[in-house]
């Protein structure tokens, strides 16, 4: 009987992640119908909570360990307030993103309850602690009108937690990556990628002229620069592209993409000459096999868990995700394909993608530059981070030491993507309030926007609403 509950919850589970990610795409259908809308994302919250209990109730099933019992319900307390205080609060926030965010917090948690409980309690009340800390921001970005005024401080508080990393860090697989301060591991990029967006953001918004372009730059290259010297590739590769991105999309000059893109494939040929762990993860991810036995462990047990799993998995408990290394920071992508199978691994992907896209279009959406560049520069980091974990899980390109944000094991991770799902919901916010029309249903008084033509301004100020019936 139990075998039979384990292998059936394994397929429900699969089918259930599989109709919430074909919802996500098929709720753009209904845009100009919040009813449907609606209807959608409650059947999606339902499907969050059915996948998160027979995820924990296959886990109970397996262990008979009675605390997974009250783990399950304190999460399901969290999960609720965290749904019920967007209700109450910010009923205008996209319960799109809401709903993923959710989604992948409660199969993070199903994934590192499985592997390691301690590991899964600790990251409940990093959970809890950033909750309620990320549930402010909203309110903050809608309120606080003098974000764009900080472009200084954005970037001397970014460069000098860096440099504290670069001079004090722990070094970690070759990296000096985190500080320990009064017993916690803070890594710093990890909240250092949001005053950067803000700095380039700030910074483009007063104009791309020459002067600027330059200034902006060398900020942004000595951000890049003392990453390379803490030797955190990842993380450097994050700042180049988001920068990249911003500046391309801001001067809509090809050139400054092109010249990325090239500047990346140096700077990675460079480094795989200049650092060993570097050069040891390119042969790791060029000839694993041959490097069994040292470099090429991690990446083959990935591999061969990923291929073990085949499109439906084994079924939670019944897999091995203890024999990769840091399976639950960097390689958390594998254990869940091993388990929850192939199918629910591209869902999350899928699932991704909804995410950004979502972010893009709030970016496309906003009508002031700085908070256009805001969005677009936080929705690129989480699409180069998501790339580059999945990337070097499956082999497609060197292992960067990346977490997969909201579904990896690590408290600075955690933190820092709740911050940026907040940021960007803040601004979903701020575009609903400001530019869409209230009433829905036609009629009454609506509002468009209409440049501005009465001298130099910058920022807000650059368009006036004009109302008529």
């Amino acid at each position: 009987m139990e075998h039979l509950v384990m292998l059936l919850s394994k397929y429900v589970m699969i089918f259930v992640f599989l109709m919430y990610t074909f919802e996500c795409f098929h709720v753009f259908r209904y845009t100009n119908n919040k009813e449907k809308q609606s209807s959608v994302y409650k059947k999606q919250r339902r499907k969050i909570f059915i996948l998160h209990f027979l995820g924990f109730l296959v886990i109970f099933i397996s262990t008979l360990n009675p605390f997974i019992i009250g783990f399950y319900l304190m999460q399901l307390v969290l999960f609720n307030g965290i749904f019920l205080i967007y209700k109450l609060f910010y009923k205008k926030a996209s319960e799109l993103l809401l709903n993923n965010m959710c989604m992948f917090l409660s199969i993070s948690f199903i994934i590192l309850t499985r592997i390691s409980v301690e590991k899964a309690v600790k990251q409940f009340f990093i959970l809890l602690v950033s909750a309620c800390f990320s549930l402010l921001i909203p309110l903050t970005i809608r309120n606080v009108k003098f974000f764009r005024k900080f472009t200084w401080l954005y970037a001397a508080v970014g460069l000098v937690a860096l440099l504290v990393i670069l001079l004090a860090g722990r070094t970690s697989y070759g990296a000096k990556l985190s500080v320990s301060i009064l017993g916690f591991s803070f890594q710093a990029s990890e909240f250092v990628k949001i005053s950067f967006v803000f700095f380039i953001a700030s910074m483009l918004e007063k104009g791309v002229d020459r002067k600027k372009m330059i200034i902006t730059t060398s900020i942004a290259a000595l951000h890049v620069l003392v990453l390379i010297a803490s030797k955190d590739l990842g993380s450097a590769f994050i700042f180049f592209m988001t920068y990249t991105m911003m500046i391309y999309v801001a001067t809509e000059n090809e050139l400054y993409l092109l010249g990325g893109f090239v500047s990346t494939f140096l700077g990675l040929f460079v480094a795989s000459q200049l650092f060993n762990h570097v050069k040891q993860r390119v042969v790791a991810w060029q000839k694993p096999l041959s490097v069994i036995d040292k470099e090429g462990y991690q990446i083959c047990q990935s591999l061969f868990a990923i291929g073990t799993g085949g499109w439906f998995g084994l079924g939670l408990c019944q897999g091995r995700p203890d024999k990769i290394p840091v399976v639950v920071q960097d390689f958390i992508f594998a254990a869940i394909s091993e388990e929850l199978g192939g199918v629910f691994a591209l869902c999350i992907i899928m699932v991704c993608i909804s995410c950004l896209l979502m972010i893009l279009n709030i970016s496309i959406e906003m009508k002031d530059s700085f908070y256009q560049m805001v969005a677009l520069g936080l929705g690129t980091t989480y699409a180069i981070q998501v790339f580059l974990t999945i990337g070097g899980v499956t082999k497609f390109i060197p292992s960067t030491g990346v977490t997969l944000p909201l579904l990896s094991y690590g408290g600075s991770s955690l933190l820092s993507t709740m911050i940026i799902f907040g940021i960007i919901q803040g601004l979903y916010i701020i575009h609903y309030d400001r530019y869409i029309d209230k009433n829905d249903k036609g009629g009454g008084t609506k509002k468009v926007l209409k440049p501005f033509d009465g001298g130099e301004v910058s920022g807000e100020s650059k368009y006036t609403l004009e109302e008529y019936d």
